[in-house]
């Protein structure tokens, strides 16, 4: 039993595919292609309404391919005009109710093909005052889906929605880099040991810590936007295998001529069709670049993690925002629950690029007909890692404090500032001074002292902060 996202009145309209006769909703703007495919895949729980920005794909392809046939004769002004306004609507935002089919399915995509043809046919013959089914005035297959096939519309509405979901992404993501920028310059006087190998290294500032996650995070973001180009490159006028069998000569080229009027991105026909219709090359490489920013975020909030550690027994240099208690057993006990999420978004990101490395490699010969869950996954992991951008920006990042005194306590009772006086006392008085701190507890700097190897002005001097998180040569 599927249960619609739109009022129904219990009355039917009957239709026909090769299968046979179907009862259909009379309200239902799909028709019993659309019906097929939701009572056979009830799959993952999301279905194509749960993602507009595909359905808005749908609205520029198909919206595309009907400009580029009128252009060629092919379609009448009166046929055309209803058309383009059903696809300007779904464009808009309209009808998701009339998407109901799961977004995991088999046969590599026709379900959401054939949806969109649905859908835009009983639009447009409303739009005409005729009835929905009545397809002998507009035809989902023979007007909507004219010179297409699944396998260049579906592939060329799924890169555009993905195009789409990449700028939400950036949406979210922006912000986040730029909280981390503000709090580089609110720690850039903070100094704070670092670390290598979870142990002592050399003095830096905390500033400089959150400037590196900054610096990752912009780098990574340029690679994620330039892979988003790859996905604006199509291959309309492909339909079956990429020989544009039932297309007219020029309609590959028309029809991205107007996807690019209609989208007003910079979108290109592939080179090869035959190669384009069975290649998804351009979502791995898509997803490789989200698989490495989910790699750098991952990596920030474990040292997030580890920085705030404590409140007694951790590093405790910096405090994360409370935002609920942690234990159901251990009174006053505040978790990272912000940055644990990331993390676990992340570790989704990581498993998600496996099928889509999987689902990429199984194509055979002339078509790849996994691309339903390359495309799904996909698109999990940027609505995954734009909804948890969010979150580290407003619910951790943006109320991070440091614990200044802390931070600067353990610098300078720490063996590593050693490191610093290697270029004045040697590497052997270094090491010397080093192990006798560390059997006995003491400082460097007392240690330094008593042993002659520097004067108190001197060690001052070199000892001095700014000296330290930066190439200085200092003349004693």
């Amino acid at each position: 039993m599927i249960n619609f996202n739109f009022k129904t009145s219990g009355k039917t309209r009957s239709e026909h595919d090769l299968i046979g006769n179907k009862d259909v909703p009379v309200e239902a703007l799909f028709g019993v292609q659309t019906l097929r495919a939701a009572e056979n895949f009830n799959i993952s729980c999301h279905t194509l309404s749960d993602y507009p920005c595909f359905v808005k794909g749908f609205g520029y392809t198909k919206k595309a391919a009907a400009l580029a046939n009128h252009s060629l004769g092919l379609i009448p002004d009166e046929k055309l005009k209803v058309i383009l306004a059903a696809c300007d609507e779904l464009i808009e935002g309209k009808h998701l109710e009339h998407f109901p089919i799961d977004m995991i399915q088999g046969g590599a995509g026709t379900s959401c093909n054939m949806n969109a043809n649905e859908v835009i046919a009983n639009r447009a013959l409303e739009l005409m005052g005729k009835e929905h089914g009545d397809y002998k005035f507009v035809h989902p297959n023979d007007d909507i889906n004219m010179a297409q096939s699944t396998n260049d519309a579906y592939p060329t509405a799924m890169h555009l929605g993905l195009y789409m979901l990449n700028k939400e992404l950036i949406d979210a993501l922006v912000p986040m880099i730029e909280s981390l920028d503000k709090k580089a310059k609110e720690f850039a006087n903070i100094i704070k040991m670092g670390r290598t190998q979870l142990q002592d290294a050399v003095p830096m500032t905390l500033g400089q810590s959150f400037h590196a996650f900054s610096t990752a995070l912009k780098a990574e973001m340029k690679k994620v936007n330039a892979a988003a180009q790859g996905l604006l490159t199509i291959n309309m006028g492909a339909t079956a295998i990429g020989t544009g069998i039932t297309a007219e000569p020029g309609y590959a080229q028309a029809c991205t001529k107007f996807m690019r009027d209609v989208t007003g991105w910079d979108i290109k026909l592939a080179n090869d069709l035959v190669e384009a219709t069975n290649d998804t090359s351009c979502m791995v490489a898509y997803h490789g670049a989200l698989k490495q920013l989910a790699i750098r975020v991952s990596k920030m909030c474990n040292d997030l993690r580890l920085l705030s550690s404590g409140p007694r027994t951790g590093l405790q240099e910096i405090n994360l925002p409370p935002k609920q208690p942690g234990s159901s057993i251990m009174p006053g006990k505040v978790n990272p629950v912000i940055p644990e999420v990331m993390n676990q978004i992340c570790f989704k990101v990581f498993g998600n690029d496996v099928t889509v490395n999987f689902a990429s490699e199984a194509a055979q010969l002339e078509l790849n007909v996994m691309e339903p869950v390359l495309v799904e996954s996909v698109a999990e992991s940027i609505m995954w890692l734009a909804n948890g951008f969010k979150a580290m920006k407003v619910e951790c990042i943006d109320g991070i404090t440091a614990n200044k005194a802390h931070c600067k306590e353990l610098a300078i009772n720490s063996i590593g500032i050693v490191t610093a006086l290697k270029p004045y006392i040697g590497y052997a008085n270094c090491t010397e001074v080093a192990k006798e701190a560390l059997a006995t507890g003491g400082s460097v700097y007392d240690l330094v002292l008593a042993k002659g190897l520097l004067t108190k002005k001197q060690l001052d001097k070199i000892l001095d902060p700014k000296h330290m998180i930066k190439p200085t040569m200092i003349e004693l």
